[in-house]
Order: structure tokens, then sequence, then C-alpha cells
């Protein structure tokens, strides 16, 4: 049986966002219940929602300003070392 793991060598747009993600989740519900303002639980909504939209389509908008600021992605990491 194979396990997929992520490499955790460096930092890269796939493992920033990801991060990203799963912090403003986080973030959202903490302040939801600390709070108890339920508005707070729109953004997880909201946030969920790009997950779902960026595993269909493929397009990610916090990816596509993460990269503008310069982050390689994966692929681009690792193309480079193989050309060395």
């Amino acid at each position: 049986m194979a396990i997929y793991r992520a490499k955790t060598d460096s930092w890269y747009v796939e493992r920033i966002t990801s991060f990203l993600a799963g912090f403003f989740v986080f973030a959202s519900v903490l302040l939801g219940l600390i709070t108890g303002n339920k508005y707070f639980f729109y953004f997880t909504l909201f946030v969920g929602f790009m997950l779902m939209f960026y595993a269909i389509t493929g397009l990610c908008p916090s990816s596509i300003l993460i990269h503008k600021l310069g982050v390689p992605s994966l692929l681009e990491k690792y193309c480079k070392e193989e050309q060395k």
C-alpha cells in the first residue's frame, strides 16, 4: 500500500496554500466559538467553497497571488534541481 507524503524540506506554493486554508478555517471557527458571532462561520464556508472550487477547476486565486510574490511551485522547484 502506497502512502502519500508531501515534501516538507521547503515551502512552496501548494504547501503555503494548504497551510493558509487550514489556518483560516481554524481561526474563523475559533473566533466564531469564542465571540458567538455566527458571521465568522461564513468565512469558513467561503474557504471550504474555494477548496472545492480548486479541486474541480484547478484555479486557486491565493496560489496565483503567492506565486506572484515570488514563491516557486513544487514543480518549478524540482525541475530546477534536476537541471543542475
